[in-house]
Formats: C-alpha cells, sequence, structure tokens
C-alpha cells in the first residue's frame, strides 16, 4: 500500500510533465527572405535541440514541427551568413532575413528537397562568374558549344552524345521566357541566346534528360533555364578591349532599391571583327530591365522588358583540302560574303500569389517579338557552277504566351510534399518563312519555300513529390497539343494545310538520401522534340518523336567540401534530327539510342581555392542501320571540362579552364572523323574598393582547333568532280583581352 501511494505522486507529475511539454510544442512557420525582401529558397532550417530538420520552399517558406518554446533554430544557405532563431511563446511566424556572404562548398546539403548538383553549380557562378555569351551554356555540367557563322548565329551544342545543332534536343529558357524558334528558317529548335546579357544570369536550372514534368518540347537529353537577377547590389560600369578589334562597353545601373521594390536597367554594345581575314564586322545591341515587388501577404509582382539587335559577315565553313593545298588560310574563306542580322523584343509580366500558407499560384504571360536573315553558303559552286550555291533564310514572327502553375505543400500520415497544376500556352505567328537561292546577299536567283507558319502549343501537366523517412517519389504527367497551320505563298490558290497532334508525357522518379552525405537515385521518363511544320505537312512524318530515358545515380559528400555525382543512363529517341548541310535545315531521320556515363566533382581546398571537373562518356548509335553504318554523325563519345578558380579575401581572383572533346564520327561508316581538340583558357585580375582590373586569354596555348566540323558534299569554283571531306570553322587563335569595372 506504500508502494502503491508512494507511486501515485511520481505518476501524477510525469503525467503532468508530459501534458505540459505537449502544449509547449510548437508548430512553427516562418519565411526567409534577404534583404530585398525576395524569398531564399532550399535554406537549411536546423533545431539541434530536437535533431530535426526542414528545408524552405520556393517561396522561402518552411514549417517545423515538434519544437519547443525556448528552442533555437540555425538558419542557413549557401551564399549567405547563418542566423539563429528563438522560438517565443507568442511567435508562431517567423521572418528571418538572411544577408550574403561569399560561397562555401561545405555548406551544400545533401536532402530529398534540394537539387544538389544545381547547387553546386551556382558556386560555379558565384566563383567564377559568366562574362561573354559564348560562356553562358558553358556552366551547363558536360554541355559543349561551337560557333560556326559568326558570332550572331546561335551555338551550335553538344550534350549527351547529341549534336543539337542550335536547339533541337535541349530545351532553353531564360525566366521560363522561350529561347527554342519552332518551326525555324534555319533549323527546329534554334536556340539563339545572345539577347541574354551575361552579367545580369543569377543562377540557373538545368536537369539531363526528358525527367522534368514541367518542361516538354526538345527536353530530351535535358533542359536549362537561366534566371536574371530581381535587384543589383550595385550599379556597374564595364569596359573591354582586346585584339581582332574587339571592344564592348557595359552598363547596369540601379534605379530603384527598396526593401519592398527593385528596378535597374542593363545595356551592352559589343563589336569585333574575329580573327578571319576578312573583318566579321559584328557589332551586338542589348538593353535590359526588369522591375520586382513585393506586394501585401508576401505576393509578388515581376515585369520584364528587353531588347537585342546583331549584325555580322562570316567566312562560313572551309573545305579541309582547300587549307592544306594552300589556296586559303585557316582564317581565310570561299565565300566571305555570308553573315546576317537578327533582333528579338522580350516583354515578359509575371505574378505570384499566395493564397495560404500552404499553396500559392505563379503566373506570367509574355510576348516577344522576332527578326532573322541569315545567308550561308555550305557547297560553294556544287549545284550552281556560275552563280554558286549562297541561300537566305529569313522570318519575321510574334510569340504569345502564358504559364500558369499551382503549387500546394502535403502532409499526410508520415508523408509531406508538394504538389503542382501547371498550364501552359504558346502560340507562334511566322510570317514570310523564307529559304532562297542568292548571289551576293543582294540578288535572288530563285525562292525555294516561301510562306506563313501558325504553330500553337498547349499543355497541362501535374506532379506530385512525396518525401517519406528518407525515400523521396516524383511521380508526373504531361500531356502536349499541338495545332500546325502553313499558308504556301508560292501556291497559285490559297490554301491553309494543317494538322493536330497530341502526346502524352509520364515520369517517374526515386531518390534515397542515406543520410546527408549520401543520395541515390533512379530517373525515368519520356519527353519530345516537335517536327518543323512544313516537313509534317509534306508527307508521312512522325509528328512529336518521343525520347523515353532513365538515370541511376549518386551524389556523395565524402567530405565537407567535396562533392561527386555519377550516373549511368540510357536514351531512346523516335526518330533523330540530322543537319542538311546543301538546305541549310534539319530534316528527320531513323531511331537512335545512346548510353553513358556521367561524372561531376567539386572541391574546394581552402576558403579561397576551387576546383572542379565534368567528364562524360556516351556511346551512341542508330537502330535502323547496320553495324558499321550506324555511327551518328558529331555524336560526341568523350568530352571533359575543368577548372581551376581563386577568389581570395585580398581582391585576387582569377581561373584556368581547360576543355577537351575527342575525336568522332562525321558521317555514319566514320570514314570522315572531325578531330578533337584541347584548348585552354586562362582570366586574372584585382579588384580594390570599387574598382576592378583583369584581362581574358581565350586559348592560351594558341593550339590549331576546329571549332565546328561537318562531312560536306562540295564543289570549289576549278573543280569538275564534287568532294566529301570536312569543312570546319576554326577556333579563335589566342585572343586576349583586358576588363576594366567600376562599381557604384
Amino acid at each position: 500500500m506504500k508502494v502503491i501511494e508512494m507511486k501515485a505522486p511520481l505518476i501524477l507529475i510525469i503525467l503532468i510533465s508530459c501534458i505540459q511539454t505537449t502544449f509547449s510544442q510548437k508548430n512553427v512557420d516562418g519565411i526567409i527572405l534577404n534583404r530585398y525582401s525576395e524569398p531564399v529558397a532550399d535554406a537549411y532550417i536546423f533545431a539541434p535541440q530536437r535533431n530535426i530538420h526542414t528545408h524552405s520552399d520556393s517561396k522561402g517558406r518552411f514549417s517545423i514541427e515538434g519544437v519547443d518554446v525556448g528552442d533555437s533554430l540555425w538558419i542557413s544557405h549557401i551564399g549567405y551568413q547563418s542566423q539563429v532563431a528563438t522560438v517565443t511563446a507568442g511567435e508562431n511566424e517567423l521572418r528571418i532575413i538572411l544577408n550574403e556572404k561569399p560561397v562555401d562548398l561545405s555548406e551544400v546539403r545533401i536532402s530529398p528537397q534540394v537539387n544538389a548538383l544545381n547547387t553546386v553549380v551556382s558556386v560555379d557562378l558565384k566563383t567564377n562568374p559568366v562574362n561573354s555569351s559564348q560562356d553562358v551554356l558553358r556552366t551547363v555540367p558536360g554541355l559543349f558549344i561551337g560557333q560556326h557563322a559568326g558570332g550572331g548565329k546561335a551555338e551550335q551544342i553538344f550534350l549527351r552524345g547529341f549534336d543539337i545543332d542550335h536547339g533541337t534536343d535541349l530545351q532553353i529558357t531564360v525566366d521560363d521566357l522561350p529561347v527554342n524558334m519552332v518551326s525555324h528558317a534555319h533549323g527546329q529548335g534554334y536556340a539563339d541566346l545572345h539577347f541574354l546579357i551575361p552579367e545580369t544570369i543569377e543562377d540557373l536550372d538545368f536537369g539531363k534528360g526528358p525527367y522534368a514534368t514541367d518542361r516538354g518540347n526538345f527536353s530530351t537529353a535535358g533542359y536549362v533555364n537561366f534566371e536574371t537577377k530581381k535587384n543589383l547590389e550595385r550599379s556597374m560600369l564595364k569596359l573591354e578591349y582586346g585584339q581582332f578589334n574587339t571592344r564592348r562597353i557595359l552598363g547596369m545601373f540601379n534605379l530603384l532599391n527598396t526593401e519592398r521594390h527593385s528596378l535597374y536597367v542593363a545595356s551592352e554594345l559589343l563589336g569585333t571583327d574575329g580573327p578571319f581575314e576578312s573583318p566579321q564586322n559584328f557589332s551586338r545591341i542589348n538593353f535590359f530591365a526588369r522591375y520586382s515587388g513585393a506586394l501585401k501577404s508576401n505576393d509578388r509582382i515581376g515585369v520584364t522588358a528587353s531588347y537585342f539587335s546583331s549584325k555580322w559577315d562570316a567566312s562560313g565553313q572551309i573545305p579541309q583540302r582547300a587549307v592544306d593545298d594552300g589556296t586559303i588560310t585557316r582564317f581565310g574563306a570561299i565565300d566571305d560574303t555570308e553573315g546576317g542580322y537578327t533582333s528579338r523584343s522580350n516583354f515578359a509580366v509575371e505574378y505570384d500569389k499566395m493564397l495560404d500558407q500552404k499553396s500559392f499560384l505563379k503566373n506570367k504571360v509574355y510576348f516577344v517579338r522576332y527578326d532573322f536573315e541569315l545567308y550561308s553558303n555550305f557547297t560553294f559552286f556544287l549545284n550552281d557552277p556560275i552563280h554558286g550555291d549562297q541561300i537566305r533564310q529569313k522570318e519575321s514572327r510574334n510569340i504569345i504566351g502564358f504559364l500558369s502553375e499551382y503549387n500546394r505543400d502535403l502532409k499526410f500520415g508520415g508523408f509531406t510534399g508538394v504538389a503542382r497544376l501547371g498550364l501552359n500556352i504558346r502560340a507562334d505567328q511566322i510570317q514570310d518563312n523564307e529559304l532562297s537561292n542568292t548571289v551576293n546577299r543582294k540578288e535572288t536567283l530563285n525562292t525555294i519555300q516561301f510562306g506563313d507558319i501558325y504553330e500553337t502549343n498547349s499543355a497541362g501537366y501535374f506532379d506530385l513529390n512525396l518525401n517519406y523517412g528518407k525515400l523521396t517519389v516524383d511521380a508526373g504527367i504531361r500531356y502536349d497539343h499541338f495545332r500546325f497551320e502553313y499558308v504556301d505563298a508560292l501556291q497559285t490558290l490559297y490554301s491553309n494545310q494543317n494538322k493536330e497532334r497530341g502526346i502524352l508525357s509520364p515520369k517517374l522518379s526515386f531518390l534515397y538520401t542515406l543520410n546527408s552525405q549520401i543520395q541515390f537515385y533512379l530517373k525515368s521518363g519520356k519527353s519530345f522534340h516537335s517536327n518543323d511544320t512544313r516537313v509534317i505537312l509534306e508527307g508521312e512524318n512522325n509528328i512529336l518523336p518521343a525520347a523515353y530515358g532513365t538515370d541511376l545515380g549518386i551524389m556523395w559528400k565524402p567530405f565537407p567540401r567535396l562533392f561527386l555525382n555519377a550516373a549511368y543512363w540510357y536514351l531512346y529517341l523516335e526518330q533523330e534530327f540530322v543537319y542538311v548541310g546543301d538546305a541549310g535545315v534539319v530534316e528527320p531521320s531513323g531511331r537512335t539510342q545512346r548510353q553513358g556515363i556521367d561524372l561531376s566533382i567539386r572541391y574546394q581546398p581552402l576558403d579561397w581555392l576551387f576546383w572542379n571537373l565534368d567528364a562524360t562518356y556516351t556511346y551512341a548509335r542508330s537502330i535502323d542501320e547496320e553495324n558499321g553504318e550506324n555511327y551518328i554523325p558529331l555524336a560526341p563519345d568523350f568530352t571533359l571540362t575543368t577548372a581551376l578558380l581563386v577568389r581570395h579575401h585580398s581582391g585576387l581572383y582569377g581561373s584556368v579552364n581547360l576543355r577537351f572533346l575527342d575525336d568522332r564520327p562525321a558521317n555514319e561508316d566514320n570514314s570522315i572523323v572531325a578531330i578533337g581538340y584541347t584548348v585552354v583558357d586562362l582570366s586574372a585580375g584585382y579588384s580594390w574598393k570599387r574598382v576592378s582590373l583583369g584581362f581574358q586569354i581565350q586559348n592560351l596555348f594558341d593550339t590549331e582547333w576546329n571549332e565546328t566540323q561537318f562531312a560536306t558534299e562540295s564543289r570549289l569554283r576549278n573543280e569538275i568532280e564534287p568532294v566529301e571531306e570536312i569543312h570546319f570553322t576554326p577556333g579563335t587563335s589566342f585572343f586576349l583581352r583586358g576588363i576594366l569595372t567600376y562599381s557604384f
């Protein structure tokens, strides 16, 4: 009896203590912002007393359960100073402002909520900022580019065993504004990024393979979305001067920068003659303006406007035999009247609406005006031995689009996650899409194609990302519907040809996060690239050829400042696109399959020293051809890039960058080989107070390398029979330029 009397008070005390603990525990909600009241996504929130953590979402919001009054919350994010907040009795929502600081690789965390590979590429951008339009795409691990018709033409892209040409298998966007052009005069998916001023880039989001539910047309090898700055830390003037009569001036000006509103403008003027014997006479002008504002209830509004134009002359692709026999030098030309003109205007309005603590809606409407005119001569005198084979490709287009996405945080049972429901509409109105034979960019000999194209893409998608303990499942479904119309102006009678087609694209991925150092993933999905409207209407072609892919990979941080990512991947494509030199267009081909291994390493041995490496190996073959004749022209089998970067607190900065592209087949039987190259670039400088003085050297060792190469059949004026061999554009020789920057 005494025992019972002694235990009763003890039980009562324990019960009261449990009740007090239960009622003192809180569900704390909060939002994490930078000092401009912009949301900080993927911030890490850790409660050490309870050993629980969470991350902020894309709007900077977070919710953490099971903490007590008086507990501390540690908040950290790469590139920001860490903070500690205390949970108080009367506060259920925290507002935390983070201040920027130098990046540190140890702050990259592997978790189900964060794409660690994208985060480390953000580190690359902050430690080695992009300073030229050609460097923009090189920030994507494993991606190579090449220029082959003057500085104004979109670059040729290589990724995961694809010669993507100008964008047939990589979806490229800027602030979710489309860059790829459907049914383009030069080639399907043509993606000209030169309207993007490099210094306005804040971050990038990318993914390899057809796994992103919110990415549709052209996202077969992957996608890239560049995010521009919402505000400026300081205004800036930059002057550049270099060899080949190269000069550039850039101005970025803060017009408004308060806690809730920001407005800045940027303008760029660039000119160069290039290393060629026939000057490029290249000039480009860019203008960019962006407003970002925070409204009540954390709603946000943004307005972006930009204008870009450029013109240039080009020496074009030259035949190897003409260089070998001394007819021309590597920087000479057979037809130096190539070149062109292009312009683009963008206007976009975005509005993000917070519906409640668990959901928000983001919307964007945009308008694009685009003009393009290109003169090329790939075969010289093959088809017309008198006038030559110069062609003109020309078009004008308007693009109108709308994007809307509903996001909702989910929590039930032991599951947490996010559901997304999206709608996309894009309408291209293309006037006077033309392919003609010309002479000296003045006289039109005959018109091969001429007409108006109307192409509309409507899409809806649903994506569900669920976390349960260490396992994350991401399942999505997307439906795209296309309407293709073509009015052929060469026909005597009016005729509106049209077709409609839709495609369903399922996605399913699994991530298993063993701990904060190791994550395994298995991704699978389907995507597509559309065909040119004119090709679709000409015959029985695959209108929306699909791509099916899978990735098996690991992300690993064996040490705080060492990050590794490795993946094996496979991709099957229902229909390949092949560049046809004599017509200057992309045409459909047969089925293909690719498989390979990607490796990325990031290492920070010292606070101010960074090293990165990206290597890819790919085995790419056509399915429908016999063995030995099933090579995919210009598909790279091995690429490697590596860089050593210095960002010292004393103001010293610099980098050494190496890129290697292996030999690759230039035709289907590998009898013609595109020679690989190794090129090293160097940059260095010193910053003090508001002034920075530096230099950049492209091709430090003055290597002779071919930037782009094609197996083309051509005939020179004095030749009786045509010859098929490598035609190339020479890579830049040793190229030095100085850079002076003033911030205020």
